[in-house]
């Protein structure tokens, strides 16, 4: 499936092309739930068996497998569902690695806050990265369903895309510390669950002097970790569904994405503050798509995938370039 190949599809297509419409068998689920088992199992019985920092060396190899297992699953779409579904599941992949840059940033904070040793922080970002790719399924699962049944809620979600990119676009570096011991969150984890600071190892759950289960820090992290995804999830579900409606791709695409962002978090958590246009490159993209759901709505006039997939790389070099090149100035 060559480039050229997918343009011209997109030409011929026209202006008024739909989301695309596969006929996903049982199998196909069991296959992607088998696939992603199979990965997981060995991320955490074979490459990290052992608790050890992830160097950027190790980093690195393991955030290109991840693309590699992403881009290898899009060729499975491809024999199975053709060209446009492939280009569905390329954008809804390519947009919500986009908008999870932040999700580094609070991971950073958090595992930061609860002292979390390097050689556990990848346990802990295991489970809490599983647990927010069955949020973001169930969402997506919501999501459809309600636009099935209620069309103008595609109005209300561009509504809140947009107004969403304007409040991010205003937001200055400065105005995003965030400090978990501030909220009302953990304090009440503390009087729901007992728990304690002590860190023995990798685990989650602990006895004490009493002989009382109690949790540990990371417990304590992977629970905030969820909750503060949850806010996350909102923007790139929503995102998500401008680009495909098909449950199957817009799930395929948010698991190996997230899933994936495991690894580039030991790249991007020390060095994102150096790209300081990116943040304005998402807000443009999250502009664009939540003007695309309304124009949709009210004009009947769509957008192809193959341009949306081109806008969104196009602005993410951009932003990125533009970063790199406003680092380079002598300040």
């Amino acid at each position: 499936m060559s480039l050229a190949h997918l343009f011209t599809r997109a030409i011929e297509s026209g202006s008024k092309s739909a989301h695309v419409d596969i006929d996903v068998l049982p199998w196909h689920w069991v296959f992607l739930v088998g696939v992603l088992a199979i990965v997981l199992l060995i991320d955490l019985l074979v490459v990290h068996r052992s608790a050890h920092v992830l160097d950027k060396r190790e980093a690195v190899i393991q955030s290109f497998a991840w693309i590699c297992g992403g881009l290898t699953f899009a060729a499975f779409i491809a024999w199975q569902f053709g060209d446009n579904a492939t280009g569905e599941y390329l954008g809804s992949y390519l947009m919500e690695m986009s908008l999870s840059t932040d999700n580094v940033f609070i991971w950073a904070v958090l595992l930061a806050h609860f002292k979390i040793p390097p050689q556990y922080q990848h346990r802990v970002l295991f489970w809490g990265v599983m647990g927010a790719v069955v949020l973001r399924s169930v969402l997506i699962f919501g999501g459809i369903a309600l636009l099935e049944v209620f069309e103008p809620a595609i109005v209300i979600l561009g509504l809140f895309l947009v107004y969403t990119a304007f409040s991010l676009s205003r937001t200055k570096d400065d105005e995003k510390d965030f400090n978990p011991s501030d909220g009302r969150t953990l304090r009440l984890f503390h009087k729901v669950i007992p728990s304690t600071d002590e860190i023995r190892g990798s685990a989650l759950f602990i006895r004490d002097a009493k002989l009382r289960l109690v949790a540990t820090p990371l417990f304590a992290a992977v629970v905030l970790l969820e909750l503060t995804d949850a806010v996350f999830a909102v923007d790139s579900v929503s995102a998500v569904l401008t680009i495909t409606s098909e449950q199957y791709l817009a799930v395929a695409s948010n698991a190996f994405a997230i899933l994936g962002l495991r690894a580039l978090y030991f790249l991007l958590a020390d060095v994102q503050e150096k790209f300081k246009y990116l943040q304005r490159g998402i807000a443009l993209i999250l502009a664009f798509v939540g003007f695309k759901m309304i124009v949709a709505f009210f004009w009947d006039w769509h957008v192809s995938t193959l341009w949306s997939l081109c806008f969104i790389i196009v602005v993410l070099a951009v932003s990125v370039g533009a970063s790199i090149i406003e680092n380079r100035r002598p300040s």
